[in-house]
This record gives C-alpha cells, structure tokens and sequence, in this order.
C-alpha cells in the first residue's frame, strides 16, 4: 500500500493546532503534512522495514545515551519544520542545547528541524519522494542526513550546501562532526 495523499488547500487550511488535534485523534495513524498543507497517510511497515528501522533507532539510541549531548527520537515523533510542513523522520537527533534554548511543549510537535535525520526506504516507498523529503530537510537546517535503501544496497548522504553523496554497499556510516564518535554498523540494516 502506497501513502494516501489528501489535498486539503484551497478548501481547508489547518492551523498547526487542528493538525495536532488530527493526530492526537488518529494516534494509529502516521501522518505528516506538506508545507503546501496536503496531509500525507503512510501506512504501516512490513515487518522486515519495522526491524530494520529498530536497529537504527536503538544503535543511535545507544550511542546518545553515552554521548549526552542530545536527545534521539523515533518516527512517532512529529518535527514542524520553519517551511511549515509537519514530518516524522524515522530515526533523528537534536542537541541537547537547541532544545533547552527552544524549551519547547514536549505534549506538542518539536518546532525545529533536527540535527540529524535518517530515513529507511521501506517496499513501497517512493524513491524520489524519498528524496525530495531528505532535501526538505537539509533547507529546513538539518545538518546531516542518511536515506538508507536496502532495496538498492545503497545509503544517499545529504549535507548543506554539498551535492549528495552515494555510497554503494557501505559496511558503516559516520555520523561526522553533527553526531561525533557514532559509526553505524549497517550489516543488519542493509542487509
């Protein structure tokens, strides 16, 4: 099943609280929204995507955890990026800093773009929405971002103001200078 795209624009414009309330009453519902206001319904993973995207999750969990400089957050987690749009990356990181000189309601979205993202293509995702979302982030102020996709054995590396970086059959990603001293093993998550 692909995402279902409801354009909402002309005819109804949310405000981010009615989007909120949307979400909050359709908690099994994974829904983002446009910065052109459409919402987007994904369903959910198959099983195989669903474990791969808890590898990447807890990995950078772990590393967080003994690196304290900020905090991790799943695809369950809302972003309302300065463009507008609503998304929920399936695995991010924001620094500890930004989110206390933000102080933001942690009842609400993060009104911020993360540090990092990364997004785990899954069977029926679109590889150019994909895409298109990972550079949405990079224009938002993210600083670093990862689209995994284990259908091609590849991993697109997205930097500001860089071209994309394409690695073929990575064993291992750097998280740089935005996530120092993590190194993802992706033998599990490629594979």
């Amino acid at each position: 099943m692909n995402d279902l795209i409801f354009n909402l624009h002309p005819t109804i414009e949310l405000t981010d609280e009615q989007f909120f309330q949307i979400c909050q009453n359709n908690r099994d519902l994974r829904i983002e929204r446009t910065a052109e206001g459409e919402l987007i319904i994904m369903p959910p993973t198959g099983w195989e995507s669903g474990n791969r995207n808890s590898k990447l999750t807890a990995r950078l969990e772990f590393w967080a955890d003994a690196d304290g400089t900020g905090l991790t957050f799943d695809s369950s987690t809302g972003f309302k990026l300065p463009n507008g749009a609503n998304r929920s990356p399936d695995a991010s990181w924001v620094s500890r800093e930004r989110l206390i000189a933000l102080n933001p309601d942690p009842a609400k979205f993060l009104p911020m773009a993360p540090d990092f993202v990364a997004e785990l293509r899954s069977a029926t995702d679109s590889l150019e929405t994909l895409r298109r979302k990972m550079q949405e982030y990079i224009d938002n102020g993210v600083r670093l971002g990862w689209l995994i996709d284990p259908h091609n054995q590849s991993v697109e590396i997205y930097r500001p103001g860089q071209e994309v970086e394409v690695l073929l059959s990575p064993h291992s990603l750097s998280g740089e200078d935005v996530l120092p001293g993590f190194v993802l093993d992706l033998a599990q998550i490629l594979s």
